[in-house]
């Protein structure tokens, strides 16, 4: 089973095409997920539908024992048993739609792909900076207006916890700063009200000052490039990159990782998992739970630092 980056589907029927197309069109206009997420459900998708239009004639007549061999398949191409879950993750969700939608007319129908599992694998847990490295990496006693935009956008991304799509994607009718709160859209296009902490705000209010130096007339766009368009995911990923470097941070700085830094700090600090859940965006407690594990942690690390029963012996 060779897999290039983007499957070839045009081979297949219309029994394959068309619910891969409707299912599509069910994640972009009515889950809104983004064109780039939305790609990669089609392109899994169309891996499956080739190896399975093998077997079977359409989706339908899938049955679980197939799904298992393409997992097989799937292992002895050494795949990651992260990366063979998410692509049996796509499967079982085109058949949960198929169903919610009527698509599959069958009464008796089920989906094949319920209960099977991809190999177990550890969910790493998300890096991030402790205190003193963002205090370092925020230290930006820079005039050059460049400096001075990525300064306010690292402040507002550890102030407020944004996903980068959310820092991009901010307006300027979204920033209230006189209350010090910020409306952003996250996945979903739902919309959360943050708060927007003082040095975050001395920093974004330092950049709409010269703002006007980079931005058109009509510009609604918070933060601009100096082509004066509004600034790209990658062009932020790149300006952090560049200024961990230069504010001598040891670990590679990227924008989710300043997110990371918010919510592990704000749990350890109050405990409270249903504020952080908030305030990230989460659809789900779930989601939010890593950070119990960072939080527990740095609660060991104290306890081996301090408990008496704890401490090393020295001679």
């Amino acid at each position: 089973m060779n897999e290039n980056p983007t499957p070839n589907i045009s081979d297949l029927s219309d029994n394959w095409r068309t619910p891969i197309n409707l299912f599509s069109e069910y994640l972009k206009y009515e889950k809104q997920y983004s064109a780039h997420t939305v790609n990669q459900y089609v392109s899994q998708l169309g891996f499956a539908a080739l190896y399975f239009s093998k077997l079977c004639d359409d989706w339908f007549g899938v049955q679980g024992e197939h799904i298992r061999r393409y997992s097989m398949a799937l292992r002895s191409k050494q795949l990651s048993g992260r990366t063979i879950s998410l692509k049996l993750s796509c499967i079982r969700s085109l058949y949960k739609f198929l169903k919610a939608k009527n698509i599959a007319q069958q009464s008796h129908y089920h989906n094949p792909a319920q209960g099977i599992k991809g190999p177990k694998f550890s969910k790493p847990l998300p890096k991030n900076l402790d205190v003193d490295q963002m205090a370092s990496l925020l230290e930006i006693n820079d005039d050059d207006p460049l400096a001075i935009r990525d300064k306010a956008m690292m402040e507002l991304m550890y102030s407020s916890g944004l996903r980068i799509s959310e820092l991009v994607g901010a307006n300027m009718q979204d920033i209230n700063t006189k209350n010090g709160e910020i409306l952003v859209r996250g996945k979903g296009n739902k919309e959360r009200l943050i708060p927007v902490g003082k040095k975050a705000l001395n920093a974004l209010q330092n950049w709409l000052t010269i703002r006007g130096q980079f931005a058109k007339p009509d510009e609604i766009a918070v933060f601009l490039s100096s082509k004066k368009n509004r600034i790209s995911v990658r062009q932020v990923r790149l300006r952090m990159q560049e200024w961990g470097i230069k504010q001598g941070i040891s670990s590679q700085v990227h924008p989710h990782k300043l997110r990371h830094s918010f919510a592990s700090h704000i749990l350890e600090s109050s405990g409270d998992l249903r504020a952080v859940q908030e305030l990230l965006g989460h659809s789900s407690l779930s989601a939010t739970q890593v950070y119990t594990h960072l939080d527990f942690q740095h609660l060991a690390k104290v306890y081996d630092n301090t408990h008496p029963r704890a401490k090393k012996q020295t001679d």
